[in-house]
């Protein structure tokens, strides 16, 4: 029962209505029995809304597309990840200062290798340059041992950020490009891990995809971060190639796990906030 004493979390982006992370976090409080509910919130001025969840008494919020770059300046600091992957997706409220967390990362890499994929030493083709492009892009050559990434998209100001970041940071080497059909069939070639982090073949419109199916191989790894549909175009061509593919749903169960926890202070219900993405993933269809 919702009363004066729940505590409330949410998730800010727009779009957001495609979002399952409200079925995962509500269904985890109830099972534990914690007085809390997790809203969704279409936000297009994430100034106000960093505001909003201050004036309010938020307890935090997962910040989603297009927001995870935009929040930062309004917060009050950064963890140690966050800042030095240089986005956020969560936002933890402490009596009014807030700090900014990134899970993205972690998330992407247990489900890649929950999935069977092995990292090092690994050459990486990073399609994207946004938010979660740069946590995973970040993490894998810093955290997790990969040889190299390249990285294609259609924001070259982002994407020259991106990969000297990843040069400095992390000290891997990275290279970027616009993408277009020559530069991304020759990536494609020279890939030992494909990782797609745009919104291309989301739902509604699952029907697209920016890669062309006779550009997968056999063996190939790919991760779709897209979730929604559960298995988009993208994976299901890679899929029929003989690709080892990971969903996106697994990185945001992870991600989503290390939220929880951040905001409760409570070891999250991880089958049953599965439970509950498979449930909303199955109603969407």
């Amino acid at each position: 029962m919702v009363d004066a004493h729940t505590r409330v979390c949410g998730i800010v982006g727009d779009p957001i209505e495609h979002s399952l992370s409200p079925a995962m976090h509500n269904a985890a409080f109830q099972s534990l029995g914690l007085n809390w509910v997790y809203v969704a919130f279409r936000v297009t001025d994430p100034v106000a809304a960093v505001a909003g969840i201050r004036g309010l008494g938020l307890r935090g919020c997962s910040v989603t597309i297009p927001h995870k770059l935009a929040v930062i300046p309004f917060l009050d600091r950064l963890d140690e990840v966050a800042g030095w992957i240089g986005s956020v997706n969560t936002i933890v409220n402490d009596r009014g200062v807030l700090l900014g967390m990134n899970t993205d990362g972690a998330g992407a890499v247990k489900a890649l290798t929950d999935g069977g994929v092995e990292l090092a030493g690994k050459r990486v083709l990073v399609l994207g340059s946004g938010g979660a492009a740069r946590a995973i892009a970040l993490t894998l050559s810093g955290r997790a041992g990969v040889e190299s990434i390249e990285l294609l998209g259609i924001v070259a100001e982002e994407l020259e950020r991106l990969a000297a970041d990843v040069r400095e940071r992390a000290g891997a080497s990275c290279g970027w490009a616009l993408l277009d059909g020559a530069r991304l069939e020759a990536g494609m070639e020279r890939a030992e891990l494909v990782i797609h982090c745009t919104p291309v073949g989301m739902h509604p419109r699952g029907d697209e995809t920016p890669v062309p199916a006779r550009l997968w191989r056999p063996g190939l790894p790919v991760m779709d971060i897209v979730y929604n549909p559960r298995e988009t175009r993208l994976l299901r061509e890679a899929r029929a190639a003989g690709c080892l593919v990971v969903p996106g749903f697994e990185m945001l169960l992870n991600q989503g796990v290390l939220q929880f926890e951040a905001w409760t202070g409570v070891k999250a219900p991880i089958e049953t906030m599965r439970s509950a993405l498979v449930a909303g993933l199955n109603n969407k269809k």
